[in-house]
């Protein structure tokens, strides 16, 4: 490997003063091990900020009960960076039912215990208590996630902004390089962070603000925090505006007059600065100071994969992606990644397997139509549910290029596509969509294809803005057929929710009598689980639709959780009390024995 990919960001004080250093600019604070690689969100801003000049020191899962650990490298100059790590700390510290996890493959070792709940906000106070006048800025999903009020599942009610419950001076959401750049360069020339309110991408504080023309003024909090309805009323009004184009500032008042304000989004990244950004030094590895613990896990399946795309106009309800990365898709070039597959062959264990090239959906890899380059993504509708809008330009062409090239590169074996796949999208290229599906099975799965229809019953796919059930039936066709052609026995796995806003028993008896039929044998069952900053989260706490205010059915006890997960394992002998009792309870005695 090239020398200057050997030296990973500063992690003590000794690494600091290696560097020539007598201070540094920024102390990047994470929830998760140090892994030096363009999949942790740690990595991109201190590899930025280190090619812009700035001194960056990284402190990993630091000792949060006290002030002590955030003096590691003295007094910053610009600032403290503080995110949970790659994941909201609630979600990784604990399960769907709410019980504490045992494993975070983000931990050195894959040891659970090391996080504290509400991570960003225990940070925080860490770091104003270790100096007062130091500038603290909030970044990460679990920050972006909960940047205004928020259902939080843990608590069972409407927290504020994070940026309040931290203290903190501003608060970054969405992907933050352009604007930590931002913010580094108005804190280098001086300006106190409490004037900096005007950047993209970030929340500020403020009280009795100015409010302009064009500001939309969300409920406030009391009133969400009091009101369902106006609670999924204000996450319409900020779905709606999550848009670089379009977006304008949102402001939500708290007591006394103090405000949130969330200026609009930035723009996102295009093509050249993206390339730029992952051509940046990274080690591809976890920091050697965690060998002895066994290293980091969560490296595995993203240390011989590539980032190709960010964003994704996908729409699914229960994805956070489009309240975080957003709607709009861009991608790097096919020489940017080309590059990068070249480097990683030069790794002593690369042994031939690039393990993915994908992103939030593997298959998207522009904008989804010519107009929201200059209007913006479409207010009022979604460009794939429920069915592709006629001016979405389905393309497949470029990707296949890609993954073509990467197969010719000495010491490339296979290529994997372990991202998902949106079937609906590949159906609507009539001109490379069979191509694709073509190339697919020929030489990028291993035998068995993962695809989430997620369910089946069409009052559930509403909810969740999937495509309906006939759609994913034309693509089994389609994939067993292509198989056929090509010679090939290959398998699918398909993943499905249980209790999805939506879903009653009956939605769940009608899943469970299709896996009867089909034969498929469902991999994995993924409880919904209702995350900060979702379309889903909001029907599962409002039990309202909030873009049509239409009641919508949610499974909120324990008991009927378990029996419509229990339904769509019914083939397991362990489950069949719960299927009996989800049977009689949806009036479908006359199935026990097919399902039992």
């Amino acid at each position: 490997m090239n020398d200057r990919r050997d030296r990973f960001l500063p992690v003590t004080m000794e690494d600091v003063k290696a560097m020539g250093w007598d201070q540094v600019d920024f102390v990047l604070v994470t929830g998760d091990a140090y892994v030096d690689h363009p999949s942790f969100g740690t990595a991109i801003i201190g590899r930025l900020l280190q090619s812009r000049g700035y001194r960056v020191a990284v402190l990993a899962r630091p000792d949060w009960k006290g002030p002590e650990d955030f003096r590691r490298f003295g007094r910053p100059r610009l600032g403290f960076l503080i995110g949970s790590g790659c994941v909201d700390s609630m979600v990784n510290n604990f399960s769907v039912f709410k019980h504490r996890r045992r494993r975070d493959v983000y931990a050195p070792g894959g040891r659970a215990g090391g996080r504290p709940d509400r991570a960003v906000i225990v940070y925080a106070g860490c770091a104003r208590q270790a100096y007062k006048d130091v500038p603290v800025i909030l970044g990460g999903l679990e920050a972006s996630l909960r940047r205004l009020g928020h259902y939080d599942y843990w608590d069972d009610k409407v927290r504020r902004s994070i940026l309040l419950d931290a203290k903190a001076d501003i608060l970054m959401y969405g992907m933050g390089e352009r604007a930590v750049l931002e913010i580094a360069e108005a804190l280098d020339s001086g300006i106190d962070v409490s004037d900096i309110g005007w950047i993209r991408g970030t929340c500020v504080k403020e009280k009795n603000p100015q409010i302009f023309d064009d500001d939309i003024v969300l409920p406030p909090f009391s009133e969400i925090r009091d009101s369902r309805t106006a609670y999924a009323r204000s996450f319409a009004m900020q779905y709606r505006s999550n848009d670089a184009v379009t977006g304008v500032r949102l402001l939500e008042e708290y007591e006394n007059g103090n405000y949130v304000i969330q200026n609009p989004p930035q723009p996102v990244l295009e093509r050249m600065e993206l390339d730029d950004l992952y051509a940046l030094p990274f080690t591809r590895n976890y920091h050697p100071m965690y060998e002895a613990a066994g290293g980091v896990p969560a490296i595995t399946e993203v240390k011989y994969s590539v980032t190709g795309t960010r964003g994704c106009f996908g729409g699914c309800a229960f994805c956070a992606i489009t309240y975080h990365q957003g709607r709009e898709v861009r991608s790097r070039s096919t020489e940017s990644v080309v590059r990068e597959v070249e480097e990683m062959t030069q790794d002593p264990g690369f042994k031939g397997y690039v393990h993915d090239i994908g992103g939030p959906t593997a298959n998207f890899r522009r904008p989804s139509c010519d107009k929201q380059l200059t209007k913006g993504m479409c207010r009022g509708r979604d460009c794939l549910y429920p069915r592709p809008c006629p001016q979405l330009k389905a393309e497949h062409g470029e990707y296949l290029d890609l993954l073509d090239q990467v197969k010719q590169i000495p010491g490339v074996k296979k290529v994997f596509i372990r991202s998902g796949i949106r079937y609906d999208y590949m159906l609507a290229d009539h001109t490379d969509g069979n191509r694709f599906l073509k190339a697919l099975c020929a030489d990028h799965i291993s035998g068995i294809l993962k695809v989430a229809p997620e369910h089946i019953a069409p009052e559930v796919l509403r909810c969740m803005h999937k495509p309906d059930q006939e759609v994913f039936g034309k693509f089994c066709r389609a994939y067993e057929r292509t198989n056929k052609k090509l010679g090939k026995k290959q398998y699918m796995i398909p993943y499905f929710i249980s209790s999805h806003p939506g879903c009653t028993l009956q939605s769940a008896v009608e899943l469970a009598l299709y896996l009867k039929e089909t034969g498929f044998v469902p991999d994995q069952v993924q409880d919904f689980y209702p995350t900060p900053g979702t379309l889903a989260t909001c029907m599962y706490y409002t039990e309202l639709d909030p873009l049509t205010m239409e009641p919508v059915y949610v499974a909120k006890t324990m008991e009927e959780k378990q029996m419509q997960r229990a339904l769509l394992h019914f083939h397991k002998k362990e489950n069949r009390k719960l299927v009996r009792r989800a049977l009689h309870q949806a009036g479908r005695d006359d199935l026990t024995e097919v399902l039992c």
